[in-house]
């Protein structure tokens, strides 16, 4: 029995994804920062709530602690995340932001991945096929952000671009300093989720595919790569 964490999964992609790793077999940790919305949300799919905050020491520990106990874990999806929108769910451009904004993404979004893998990275170590999946944004392409021909260059933001980014290259160093186990980054397209106050084009059926398809992967799959459900995003 593979068993699966996912963070952020109370709701929108996270929440799709443990939909689709249990119908798949997997035992699946739904992991969410609130105890009662991961407690109704892993009730309704037959998942196991995990209290878990990616921005908080001591409750990532906790959470790998109880993971270990009751058998540990396969698959890690880094699924928690924000894009810190301002009023009328605006996209804060690089004349608005501050030190302070990037922090608070940074402290989800980056942080929080290096703050997870490392505290479970004892219990994939010890998986016949450990897999992790961090969650990026094709925002983070460097070449699609600076070609004036891609959707992507328009995108005026610049702390959540940075922040996946950061994600990438995580991961990258991740895959090559642990081989025996498949570390990939995936970018799920323009979903709508609260995320960003729902304004993306695609459902979060559409969205979760790449999340579920690389968190099947098995020992002889990609690692240290970047992928859509189309295939390799060019960094």
């Amino acid at each position: 029995m593979t068993t699966t964490l996912i963070t952020g999964a109370n709701k929108g992609l996270g929440f799709e994804t443990a939909r689709r790793l249990v119908a798949a077999g997997h035992t699946v940790y739904l992991g969410s920062r609130d105890p009662e919305r991961g407690r109704r949300a892993a009730e309704r799919l037959g998942a196991r709530p995990l209290v878990i905050d990616v921005t908080d020491d001591a409750s990532v520990a906790a959470a790998a602690k109880t993971v270990e106990a009751e058998g540990g874990l396969d698959v890690l999806v880094n699924n928690a995340g924000i894009e810190g929108r301002g009023e009328g769910n605006t996209v804060i451009g690089p004349a608005e932001v501050t030190a302070g904004m990037m922090r608070e993404l940074f402290e989800t979004n980056v942080f929080g991945v290096v703050r997870v893998t490392h505290a479970f990275l004892p219990l994939l170590q010890r998986s016949a096929a450990p897999v992790v999946v961090n969650l990026s944004s094709g925002l983070a392409s460097l070449e699609r952000i600076s070609d004036p021909a891609s959707p992507t260059h328009f995108y005026p933001g610049l702390a959540y671009p940075a922040s996946k980014a950061g994600v990438n290259m995580i991961t990258v160093q991740y895959a090559k300093a642990f081989p025996g186990i498949r570390v990939n980054a995936v970018e799920p397209g323009y979903t709508a989720t609260d995320l960003n106050g729902n304004t993306g084009t695609q459902t979060v059926e559409e969205g979760a595919e790449i999340i579920v398809r690389m968190a099947l992967i098995g020992p002889d799959g990609p690692t240290g790569g970047f992928f859509d459900a189309a295939g390799p995003v060019p960094w």
